[in-house]
């Protein structure tokens, strides 16, 4: 995923400090399912060390990854309204979380209006990436959206694109909507046109691919 604004998702040190303070502090061991979609709303978490999954999953087991997370992220802001978790979190690693609960949360944004803004701009930005996201599975094919979500995550690196995630053929179907097969076929075109390379599962994009095969 794409960072929601140009100041990012992650909360700046003092920020981090200030809310930390408002909670309790609690770990959690890699493959735990924080909350669950559906789940009350009651708490707002911020990320102290690991890195998270969000997603969405069908009775099946069938799941879209929305995105990752690490350290200095947070979720949970839905907890304004009151409603229900609108996705799971599961960490993908020991993970270390303030757990803020709503009503310190609240107080805490009428107390800080800079970082209210920012809550506003980060809603605002999950919003832009969700049109985008729903753009993308209806209109373009597999291999369109692989290309997508390969651009939006690269980094520069010295004037090459990475993607520092090393993220599996499974985590990018669970991201796209397709099945690690066709993920693999994907990458063994993308590979055999030079458009990527992969090691030791660190991507490079050496040029951008076109974004219908």
């Amino acid at each position: 995923m794409s960072s929601d604004t140009a100041r990012g998702t992650h909360l700046n040190q003092e920020e981090l400090r200030s809310l930390s303070l408002q909670g309790i502090i609690k770990t959690f061991p890699r493959n735990t399912i924080i909350v669950s979609e559906g789940d009350e709303t009651d708490s707002f978490y911020i990320i102290i060390a690991g890195r998270v999954k969000v997603f969405v999953a069908d009775e099946e087991g069938r799941e879209i990854v929305l995105a990752t997370q690490g350290p200095g992220d947070y979720f949970g802001e839905m907890v304004l309204d009151g409603g229900p978790r609108s996705a799971s979190v599961m960490t993908l690693e020991p993970s270390r979380f303030a757990v803020i609960p709503k009503q310190q949360f609240r107080d805490f944004l009428q107390t800080h209006p800079a970082f209210s803004t920012h809550l506003v701009e980060r809603l605002i930005g999950r919003s832009r990436a969700l049109t985008g996201n729903v753009k993308s599975l209806a209109l373009l094919d597999v291999y369109g959206r692989v290309a997508r979500l390969l651009l939006e995550i690269a980094v520069n690196d010295n004037g090459r694109l990475i993607v520092d995630e090393k993220l599996t053929q499974q985590d990018i179907a669970s991201r796209v909507g397709a099945s690690r097969e066709m993920i693999s076929r994907i990458f063994k075109d993308l590979v055999a046109g030079g458009y990527i390379s992969i090691e030791k599962k660190r991507i490079t994009i050496h040029k951008n691919p076109p974004r219908h095969w």
